[in-house]
Formats: C-alpha cells, sequence, structure tokens
C-alpha cells in the first residue's frame, strides 16, 4: 500500500498558530511574570523558542525557555536500554509557570513522562501545556491549554512536523 503525504499546515499556518498562541499565552497568565517555556526535545524546543521570540515581541519582554530530555522517563523504553543523564537538570521550575510545549500531542504518553520529569526538578506554581497539533487517540486524561491545529486522525494514520531548525522546511504532514 503507498504511503500518501498530505500537508496540513504550510510554513504560514505554523507562523500564524504559534503568533496566536503566544497572544494566548500572555492573556491566560496576564503577562509573563514568573513563566518558563519548557520545550520537550527534539521539535518542541524550537517551537518553544518561537513561542518566547513572539512573546517578546508582544510584551517588550523575555520569557525563559528551557528544553526538557524526557527520555529516561518515557515509559515505552526497552528494559535495560541505557537511560541518559538526569532530564533537563538545569531546568528551574519550583514555583513557576510552567508552559511545556510539544509538536503532536497523541496518545498523551510523553506528556506524562515530561510532567514526570518536571516534578523530579521541583514543584511548579502550576503546569500548561502548549502544542502544534492535536489528532487525538488519548489514552490518559490529559489535554491541552493551546492548541495550534486539531487534526482528527486515524490510528495508521501519522503526523509529521518538520521544522526549519531541523528539516529545513517548516510544515506538518498527515501520512495515510
Amino acid at each position: 500500500m503507498d504511503e500518501q503525504h498530505r500537508v496540513i499546515m504550510d510554513e504560514t499556518a505554523i507562523r500564524r498558530a504559534l503568533t496566536r498562541i503566544a497572544h494566548e499565552i500572555v492573556e491566560k497568565n496576564k503577562g509573563i511574570d514568573n513563566c518558563v517555556i519548557v520545550g520537550i526535545r527534539t521539535r518542541g524546543i524550537y517551537l518553544a523558542q518561537r513561542i518566547a521570540e513572539q512573546i517578546r515581541e508582544i510584551e517588550g519582554l523575555p520569557v525563559e525557555v528551557q528544553e526538557l530530555d524526557i527520555t529516561q522517563y518515557r515509559d515505552d523504553r526497552e528494559e535495560g536500554s541505557a537511560i541518559r543523564p538526569a532530564a533537563g537538570s538545569s531546568v528551574n521550575v519550583k514555583n513557576k509557570r510552567v508552559i511545556l510545549f510539544d509538536d503532536v500531542l497523541y496518545t498523551g504518553r510523553t506528556i506524562r513522562a515530561a510532567m514526570d520529569a518536571l516534578m523530579d526538578l521541583g514543584r511548579p506554581q502550576m503546569i500548561q501545556l502548549a502544542v502544534l497539533v492535536d489528532r487525538g487517540h488519548r489514552e490518559l486524561p490529559i489535554r491541552p491549554d493551546y492548541v495550534g491545529k486539531n487534526v482528527p486522525t486515524s490510528k495508521q494514520e501519522q503526523i509529521e512536523v518538520s521544522l526549519q531548525e531541523v528539516d529545513e522546511n517548516d510544515q506538518v504532514t498527515i501520512i495515510h
């Protein structure tokens, strides 16, 4: 069976979605005081950096951005696989409003792993979730606060996010 690729977000759509999310974050948090944006490696960190730049343009103030490696917290690791050093050990979240950013929300397991990692780094005041694409099919009771695009999918379909920083272009593709 041939795979079919269909672009569902181009560079302009991604930029507009991130601009909207940046405004929503500022509005919901009544500014950016005590906020830190934490991007989940790999593509989440680049989206977090873009959002932080948008917020700086809106508010005229920088917002802290941190990267989170959740490898050792995933529940789908092979038994006995190598564990990397502590996830995002430089991330300071104690008593902060954390906006956790990832590219695609699917089952919720990546976000659960990220929340476990964050809690090991200190107790945040609150955690909010931002995603570029929400494709449904949750296996855990996790709901995003900020969504770039809701894309209903079948379990046989895949969502592929390409970003300039990693893939040399910006687009979101659905693969049938």
